[in-house]
């Protein structure tokens, strides 16, 4: 299957361009609202913490008017009422912006049968990801979620934040886009093709995670940047060597971005894209929404990505099945 395949018809990419129509119809009202409404529900905060802090100073120390222990806690109130406000004036943007990805996506995916689009929810998939493939992580988030079935391909592709840590010790594991999808033939085991792990994490690796054997593709590029592990060498070695690193040269020509990275568990296979920015995020509400600039390029990518994943289900298949 080539991206092509996964593109859109004419007739559903007009129906894009009248649904950015109608969207821009509705984007110049929110907007006009958004503006008023963050200045006076802020505003509206500032007057209020600047008159109690009024009130205070009758009873405060003279030496601490202003800066009392009241009018302190007072003030980060205020900061912490401030904030929840302006998004609450946010939201006639926020909301059109959602409703508008609401019917957006499935647009984009109407060549899928049975498509479903949900958002903010975990994915049926995401447990059976096997771990070794992003390495340590305990926290995670997920943003838009599709799922459905293309031909005899079903598939679910979500938005994946995976971390560990918070704040300045923040540890980023994956982020960008992950394609589930059920293999043409169940692979005995686990095999998964990620990112080559710097020197110290690979010596406690072989320490604590004996179970997975390292293996080489014989692809010079490829075994300098992935590494290849699994717990049935036998029957991952001429996966190994030949369509999972074919597959592999193919993902570093076509995809632009960073290291994508493979995974096959049984029945189940996983494709993880990495990206910084989310995939299918909009514009601000205050810029207009253009098909060519926005939308297009998240349909290539996206055509790009489900091609990738047909050709990476096909990696542990015999040739009659491939066909």
């Amino acid at each position: 299957m080539e991206a092509a395949d996964f593109m859109p018809s004419e007739a559903v990419i007009a129906g894009i361009r009248r649904g950015i129509e109608a969207y821009e119809a509705k984007r110049a009202s929110a907007q006009r609202q958004v503006r008023w409404r963050v200045p006076v529900f802020v505003g509206l905060v500032v007057v209020f913490v600047a008159l109690i802090a009024w009130l205070f100073n009758a009873v405060a120390d003279p030496h601490e008017q202003w800066l009392s222990t009241p009018h302190v806690f007072l003030y980060l109130g205020g900061m912490v009422a401030a904030v929840v406000l302006y998004f609450q004036a946010l939201r006639p943007a926020t909301r059109l912006q959602q409703s508008f990805r609401d019917t957006l996506l499935p647009m984009i995916f109407g060549f899928v049968r049975d498509v479903r689009y949900q958002h903010g929810v975990r994915p049926n998939s995401f447990d059976r990801m096997p771990r070794e493939t992003v390495g340590a992580f305990n926290r995670q988030s997920f943003d838009d979620v599709i799922s459905g079935r293309y031909e005899d391909f079903p598939f679910e592709l979500y938005e994946a934040k995976l971390w560990e840590g918070s704040g300045k010790s923040e540890t980023t594991a994956f982020k960008g886009v992950i394609v589930a999808f059920e293999t043409i033939e169940p692979f005995p085991g686990t095999l998964v093709a990620a990112r080559k792990a710097g020197k110290v994490a690979h010596f406690f690796r072989g320490m604590f995670a004996s179970k997975m054997q390292e293996l080489s593709s014989g692809v010079e590029d490829l075994d300098a940047s992935y590494e290849f592990r699994t717990d049935n060498v036998e029957a991952a070695r001429p996966l190994v060597t030949g369509r999972m690193a074919q597959a592999l040269t193919w993902l570093r020509e076509t995809w632009p971005y960073d290291q994508a990275r493979v995974a096959l568990s049984g029945s189940d296979g996983f494709l993880l894209m990495p990206r910084s920015k989310n995939f299918f995020e909009l514009p601000d509400i205050a810029q207009p929404i253009d098909y060519n600039a926005h939308v297009a390029p998240m349909i290539t990518d996206l055509g790009a990505m489900l091609a990738t994943a047909a050709l990476v289900r096909k990696i542990g298949a015999k040739d009659e099945s491939v066909g």
